[in-house]
């Protein structure tokens, strides 16, 4: 059988993908994470591995994504964290 081209996240992504759920849902979250990045993570009490961690805190998709992170997930919290950081607004995106 030829390979798909997706496979799901893995179940040990759970927690990255969590997190990623959250920075592209909660507002509240996401500016916390704004404002602080690795106070928000700990409230979070996720216990993410350094390599997630550190790939989360430098929105490295590529890397995100070949650590088990849902590339819409990825795509989304990325979007939605440079939204807020904009002063433009993404009306015609």
């Amino acid at each position: 059988m030829e390979a798909l081209h997706y496979s799901f996240p893995p179940a040990s992504a759970y927690r990255l993908n969590l997190c990623l759920f959250r920075l592209k849902s909660d507002d509240a979250f996401r500016a916390r994470y704004l404002a602080d990045p690795q106070a928000a993570l700990a409230e979070l009490d996720l216990a993410l591995d350094g390599d997630a961690q550190a790939a989360l805190l430098a929105q490295d998709r590529d890397r995100l994504v070949a650590l088990g992170a849902h590339p819409y997930l990825v795509f989304m919290a990325g979007l939605r964290l440079r939204m807020d950081q904009a002063s433009e607004t993404f009306e015609h995106f």
